[in-house]
């Protein structure tokens, strides 16, 4: 199969899997298997960090295949590994870049593509609100890359380790975890995405391959983590209702700040109630 490459697609491919796959699967394989010694004692932010790369590491089942999908459908645009890895890198939100793949073309609508992945990522607004509160008393310098890091998975994992450490009497935010599982996270889906791009002109429709439930998997499993009964969960089926109606009536992608303001004010209007 490779030699059926073309020569400039076999170039780029083995140049990024010499200078990002391989150097990263090498650090990657390093940090999870790495023994413990006095230097990782049970506490340390060395250790944290790779308990966030651990407990994150399950999740990655679902989320390589979705980021090989993104990276492939990049590739059948005309999209160079090099910029999948840019696009990836810099705006850390799959919804908003499968959106931006789909409306890539020649010339490109750079303000469609701005104003829909503003319309998607505008979640992004409410989430960082939920978790500021807990990181109220970290600098500046700190907070700001904590934030743009993060993403669903992250968002998800931190809070699920917010609650534990809450109810431990520990302070709330656990930076050195969070940033195990925002390295994962991050290094991971950049790099396969950017992997796919190189390797996309190879495959046909990908989409037919059935990767694409991956992705609703994990998001299954982070909110059977973060289930703690139907009471605490109504505002997540207020949500599921209001987007999947604002899906079947409304064209765009307007569902999903429709989906996250509806369940955000659920939970205030239910909260004030009890």
């Amino acid at each position: 199969m490779i030699f059926a490459l073309s020569k400039p697609v076999s170039d780029d491919l083995f140049k990024f899997v010499r200078l990002c796959i391989i150097p990263s699967l090498i650090f990657y394989l390093q940090t999870l298997f790495k023994l413990p010694n006095k230097m990782t004692h049970p506490n340390s932010p060395q250790s944290e960090f790779l308990r966030g790369i651990k407990e994150t590491s399950p999740m990655l089942i679902g989320l390589l295949p979705w980021a090989l999908i993104l990276g492939m459908q990049g590739g059948q645009k005309g999209m160079s590994w090099l910029e999948m890895l840019m696009m990836t890198g810099m705006n850390f939100a799959g919804g908003s870049e499968f959106a931006a793949v789909n409306l890539w073309a020649n010339p490109l609508p750079i303000l469609l593509i701005a104003t829909v992945t503003f319309m998607i990522n505008s979640r992004h607004i409410l989430m960082g609100a939920a978790i500021a509160p807990y990181m109220r008393d970290m600098p500046l310098r700190k907070a700001m890359p904590a934030l743009f890091f993060m993403c669903d998975e992250s968002w998800a994992m931190a809070f699920a380790e917010i609650q534990k450490r809450k109810t431990m009497g520990l302070p709330a935010f656990n930076m050195p975890f969070y940033a195990g599982v925002c390295f994962i996270l991050y290094t991971t889906w950049t790099g396969f995405a950017a992997f796919g791009a190189a390797v996309g002109p190879m495959f046909g429709d990908v989409a037919a391959w059935g990767f694409g439930m991956a992705f609703p998997a994990v998001f299954l499993v982070l909110l059977r983590g973060m289930w703690k009964g139907f009471k605490a969960a109504r505002p997540w089926f207020v949500s599921l209702i209001v987007a999947c109606g604002t899906y079947l009536s409304v064209d765009g992608h307007w569902y999903v700040p429709m989906g996250a303001i509806s369940g955000l004010l659920a939970a205030y209007l239910w909260g004030e109630k009890e």
